[in-house]
């Protein structure tokens, strides 16, 4: 796939590959994707210095384009953060293969049994921005799903994000299982992203993952079913034994450091508000196990009520 001129080709390509490696995939043993994820997180930490290399060369050219502090920031790696990339490859290998599992089951009146089983999406399409990190990320939670993924990183990281690339396909290769799971949209060219969302009976979903404009857009664009998120809320529970001022306190204290780092731009745009509650008797752990609010601040007067925060 040397030639990118033709994108619409290019693009129906990639998605006829992804079908057939989805295909293969639904029905992956649950070794084979742990020794797919385990090999590339070791793959990962032996190739970091032609990672390093490959982000250097990104980093210049960012430069060279003037990219601002936070873009920049976003876009660097250093061995610390691969390191990172190791640790999450092996934490989801490590973790229990979802597929097959059974989440309900119940008899109906007629005497039908029903169950509600985990199954694979097909292929899912992710289109992120500078991080290059979520090349890695994606990819292991695509697989370890059963899913094909066809990865559409921003141009800024694109060497970084094909060399972390490289290294997944050699997971895929030592366990087995189609190096086409896993694919890298291999141009630069926006208009692969405008294809990608108009790949309807190719992609069975888009996932974007960056700030608020990219999933705007791709919410407004896409002709494919999207899973997109969009501002976080950050909730201060308040127990009923506290002191409300050394609440209120701590909760400006997290919200001056959010704005601190949003400065710095450590911080995407769409960071979390902050809401403070004070609910004397309440669960705070409620909205928790609900799956309300991004992050949390605690305040709690009584130290048996934290294991509920």
């Amino acid at each position: 796939m040397k030639d990118t001129d033709d994108i619409p080709a290019l693009m129906a390509e990639i998605g006829a590959r992804a079908r057939a490696a989805a295909t293969r995939l639904a029905t992956a043993s649950a070794n084979q994707k742990r020794r797919a994820l385990e090999v590339a997180a070791d793959t990962v930490w032996a190739r970091r210095a032609e990672i390093l290399a490959a982000n250097e060369q990104d980093l210049a050219d960012g430069r060279d384009k003037g990219l601002t502090e936070a873009m920049t920031d976003r876009l660097m790696l250093s061995e610390a953060r691969i390191r990172g990339i190791v640790d999450g490859l092996r934490a989801v290998a490590a973790q229990d293969d979802p597929v097959g599992r059974v989440m309900a089951e119940w008899d109906m009146p007629s005497g039908l049994h029903i169950r509600r089983v985990r199954t694979p999406l097909g292929v899912i399409g992710v289109i992120f921005e500078s991080r290059p990190n979520v090349t890695a990320d994606a990819g292991a939670l695509c697989l370890k799903s059963g899913n094909a993924v066809i990865l559409r990183g921003g141009s800024e990281s694109h060497r970084s994000a094909v060399a972390i690339h490289a290294c997944l396909i050699e997971g895929l290769r030592a366990a087995g299982l189609p190096e086409d799971a896993i694919q890298l949209v291999p141009t630069r060219d926006r208009a692969a992203v405008v294809e990608m969302l108009r790949m309807t009976g190719i992609i069975d979903v888009i996932v974007p993952r960056g700030g608020k404009g990219l999933v705007g857009l791709v919410q407004a664009e896409a002709r494919v079913p999207v899973f997109a998120h969009l501002e976080g809320i950050v909730h201060i529970y308040v127990d009923a034994a506290a002191d409300p001022e050394k609440g209120a306190a701590r909760g400006d204290e997290r919200q001056d450091k959010a704005a601190g780092h949003l400065r710095r731009g450590r911080m995407p745009a769409h960071s979390p508000s902050c809401r403070r509650h004070h609910r004397p008797g309440a669960d705070p752990g409620a909205d928790r196990r609900r799956g309300r609010g991004a992050r949390r601040c605690r305040a709690a007067g009584d130290p048996r009520h934290l294991g509920r925060l």
